[in-house]
Formats: structure tokens, C-alpha cells, sequence
């Protein structure tokens, strides 16, 4: 279908990220109202709780890669409703091609379009006057707006079109951007312009967990996850996060999981060889969601699925098109522009079938994934994520940023978007590489050595208190980069 906008950006403005620092003192752990606040790449605390066994995920067809593989949108809402008869139809083509790469267009056809399925979106806000979404937000019909009254008694004051807890108040407008793509890729409208979202006819819930700069707190993330579970949505998509581990998000992911409510988290933009949190917790809850190109190539930038066994998908997340701020449309990559893909293709699930639990969502969905995808892509090399420090935290909050990105071709010029400005840095790639990688491993060894972490007999019962398993942790995150590392030391030599 035709779109009205398209970018002239000397570089497409493929995504934002936070840091606009290398190593610098910006990055450094500081206070803010009583809370910590530090770079999102940072290690911490570890959630303790006892694994439980949740949506009976079968290891078949699961790669440390790319977990289950693309999500299949047809063949999902076909076993979700007992209907094989999902035939192919023509591709949307043109921009709308992540809707055609997940089979969307399969299941409208069907007339599974995501009528009466709220989706809420945990962001950075939702420009809801924007004249392709505006129609699909959702609305606190038990509100009365501007009288300055709890009408539906659910601790938050005119709350008629979500909450922002990032600041406390009733302002969910979205002033940096990436919120407002999330929701276009999940409900832009089909009105024969912009861009059709995945589930055109579902409504977007905007929570505000991100400030307008792009972070915010895990506490902020935590208090939005239990809003929408309580106020109506049957999906919540996080397009957000960090390296570090945190209990209120963990039991807040429980908590939407035991009433009923899917979490489709990103992956993360790190490069790594795992997700980042909370997608880690899709072992447990939800599902976790890496980036692919058009082409269905795994995005370098992409975390992949690791080891473990989680609900780990791809979907499209490089150059993905869809709407920005000021009634316009832009193209973004990352794990951000991922998440919502898939959690369109739940929130369709849904809309055939109300009656299915989140444990068989998940299930169904890396049932009927193709584990097809293809092997890094060439030309989108991103290592953004290695210009920020890391630093230790006690295990209280901190903040996390969106999950997309801005990257170049050429190696020697990390290109960042520092929301919406573009930071040239000349960094040593490789070498801040390892650093991280060192950097990381030692601070794990340093926490988990600790007297804390010591049982009764005064040994420490996790692996990473073992130097050895350290250097495994680094050799098996510098193998996808192992053709580079040996083009960097050729050239020394």
C-alpha cells in the first residue's frame, strides 16, 4: 500500500540509543530522587526464584542462534483456532514487508484482524494524535477526564488514556519517538496509508515507563506491567531493558502470566550470545524476541537465544518502517522494532481465540516458528553497545533504555542516534570489545564470590565463581565475532 512519508536522512534514522558517551563520566553510577541510576549495560543481583516449568516449551527445533526461529503468524492463529486452511495470499510488498514475512496478511484474510484485543505498550508513551493511530487507543471508559477524581478507584487520577509512571501523572503523550514506533507496528491503521500494523484493529494501551529521553527505572516498568494486567490488556509489549537482573520485574512477569496477560520482551541490541532482562525470563514467562532483516538473516546487533531453553523468536527488526512523532514515519532497527511484531501475532492468536492461556501461547507460537533463519547478516555490523561503561550495582533500581539502534557499514565510524542526534565516535572496536566482555566476566566473579552468595558449608554453588567457567563465557561470546578478531590481528602482524 502507498505511504505518504518517506526519510531523507543523509543515514536512514534506523534507531536511537542512549549513551552518547564513550567511557565517559555521564555513564557513571549517580542518584536520582533516592533511586540508582546507571547505563543500561550493567551487571547486578541475580533472581533467585525456583524455575517453574511454564508452557511445557519443547526443546525441538530450539538453536542457541535463533531459539524457534521467525514467527509464523498463520500457522500460530491456525493451530490456535484447529484450522490448517491458511493459504498464502499477496504480499502487502513495499514497507508493509515485516507483516508479510510473518504471514500476516494470511490470518486478516481470515478475518483475524485483533477487534476487542487491548495491547499495552511500555514505553517512552504513545503520540495518540497521530492520524494513524489515533483511532485504535485504548480509553479508561470508567474515567471521567480533566475532574480530578479516582472514578473507577484504581489509584490513579484521570487515567483515561493510560498512566505515566516515569513521572507520575496522567501525561502519556510521547515526545521522543519510540513508543510511538512500537505502537504503529503493532496497530497502525489500515486505512490505505502510513503503515498497517500487524494487529490493525487492536487497541494500544499507553504506558509510560520511559522518561523522554529514553530511560527510566525498573521499579517505573515493574508498577506499569501490574497496571495494564489490572486495567484490561491482553498483551504488553516491552521493548526495553538492560544486562541487569531485577526481582520486581521478574514478579511482576509472574504476576501478568497467572492472570492471563502475554509479555513479549525484546532481546536486546548487545551482540551477545543470550537476551538481555527481562527477556532472559522468557525460560519462564512470556516471550523473548530477536531481530532478523528482510531477508530473514539474524541482525548482528540481535542478542541471540543462548543456550537455555527459552521462548526465543525473531521477527523483523532492521529497517523497519513505521510511525514517529509530528503525524510522520521513519525506519528504525533493533530488537525494539522486533517485539512488535510478535506481539501483534499473539494479540491476533487472541483475537481467533480468547479462551488461550499464556502458557499455551507460548507453546503454540515456537511450535509453529520456522527455524529457517539464515546466519548474521553482512551489512548492518552495529557495536554501539560497547561505547557505554558498565558498572555494578547493589541490587536496587536503575535505568534501562529502548531497545533499538542506529548503525553504519563502516566499521571505523560508530554512528549513534542520541534520540535524534547523531553522535560520531571513532571508538578501538575490538578492543572495547574484550573490555566488556572482561569487564562483565570479572564483575560476575566479584558478586557471585561474595560471602552473600555462600551456602551453609561456605562454598559458593554458582559456576561463575570458577575462573574457567569465565573463560568459557568469553571464548563463547567472541565466537560470532571470530572472523573479525582474525582480520584484527592479521592486520597486526
Amino acid at each position: 500500500m502507498p505511504n505518504s512519508y518517506d526519510t531523507s536522512h543523509p543515514l536512514d534514522r534506523e534507531g536511537i540509543n542512549a549513551s552518547s558517551s564513550l567511557f565517559s563520566s555521564s555513564n557513571e553510577l549517580t542518584t536520582e530522587n533516592g533511586e540508582l541510576q546507571f547505563s543500561i549495560h550493567s551487571t547486578s543481583e541475580i533472581y533467585a526464584n525456583e524455575i517453574v516449568d511454564n508452557g511445557d516449551i519443547s526443546a525441538a527445533g530450539y538453536n542457541r542462534n535463533s531459539g524457534y526461529g521467525l514467527v509464523d503468524a498463520g500457522a500460530a492463529v491456525g493451530k490456535a483456532v484447529g484450522d490448517n486452511s491458511f493459504a498464502n495470499v499477496p504480499s502487502l510488498g513495499g514497507k508493509d514487508w515485516g507483516a508479510d514475512l510473518v504471514q500476516a496478511p494470511e490470518v486478516w484474510n481470515k478475518g483475524y484482524t485483533g477487534k476487542g484485543v487491548i495491547v499495552a505498550v511500555l514505553d517512552t508513551g504513545v503520540d495518540y494524535q497521530h492520524s494513524d493511530l489515533n483511532d485504535n487507543i485504548w480509553t479508561n471508559t470508567k474515567e471521567i477526564a480533566g475532574n480530578g477524581v479516582d472514578d473507577d478507584g484504581n489509584g490513579y487520577i484521570d487515567d483515561v488514556s493510560g498512566w505515566n509512571f516515569h513521572d507520575d501523572n496522567n501525561d502519556v503523550l510521547d515526545r521522543n519517538g519510540h513508543g510511538t514506533h512500537v505502537s504503529g507496528t503493532i496497530a497502525g491503521e489500515n486505512n490505505d496509508f502510513g503503515v498497517t500494523g500487524i494487529v490493525y484493529d487492536a487497541q494500544i494501551m499507553p504506558v509510560k515507563v520511559l522518561g523522554d529521553s529514553g530511560s527510566g527505572y525498573y521499579s517505573s516498568i515493574s508498577s506499569g506491567i501490574r497496571y495494564a494486567v489490572d486495567n484490561g490488556a491482553d498483551v504488553i509489549n516491552l521493548s526495553l531493558g538492560g544486562r541487569v537482573p531485577s526481582n520486581r520485574i521478574a514478579e511482576s512477569l509472574e504476576y501478568a502470566n497467572s492472570k492471563g496477560v502475554v509479555a513479549v520482551m525484546s532481546a536486546g541490541n548487545y551482540s551477545t550470545s543470550t537476551p538481555g532482562y527481562p527477556g532472559r525470563y522468557a525460560d519462564k514467562w512470556g516471550l523473548v524476541v530477536g531481530a532478523v532483516d528482510r531477508n530473514n538473516q539474524m541482525a548482528d546487533f540481535s542478542n541471540r537465544a543462548g543456550r537455555d531453553n527459552l521462548a526465543y523468536v525473531t521477527a523483523p527488526g532492521v529497517k523497519v518502517y513505521s510511525t514517529v512523532l509530528n503525524n510522520e514515519y521513519d525506519s528504525y532497527s533493533g530488537t525494539s522494532m522486533a517485539s512488535p511484531h510478535v506481539a501483534g501475532v499473539v494479540a491476533l492468536m487472541l483475537s481467533a481465540n480468547p479462551n488461550l492461556t499464556p502458557d499455551r501461547v507460548r507453546q503454540i507460537i515456537t511450535e509453529t516458528s520456522d527455524n529457517n533463519t539464515q546466519g548474521t547478516a553482512t551489512n548492518s555490523w552495529d557495536f554501539s553497545s560497547y561505547l557505554s561503561a558498565n558498572t555494578i550495582n547493589d541490587g536496587s533500581d536503575m535505568t534501562v533504555s529502548g531497545h533499538n539502534l542506529a548503525f553504519t557499514d563502516d566499521l571505523s565510524n560508530a554512528q549513534l542516534w542520541d534520540y535524534g542526534q547523531s553522535v560520531n565516535q571513532e571508538p578501538n572496536v575490538i578492543g572495547l570489545f574484550i573490555y566488556e566482555l572482561m569487564e562483565t566476566s570479572i564483575q560476575q566473579f566479584l558478586f557471585y564470590g561474595s560471602d552473600d552468595n555462600q551456602d551453609n558449608n561456605g562454598n559458593n554453588g554458582n559456576i561463575n565463581n570458577d575462573l574457567a567457567s569465565i573463560v568459557e563465557d568469553i571464548t563463547r561470546e567472541l565466537q560470532p565475532y571470530q572472523r573479525w578478531l582474525e582480520f584484527f590481528f592479521r592486520a597486526l602482524s
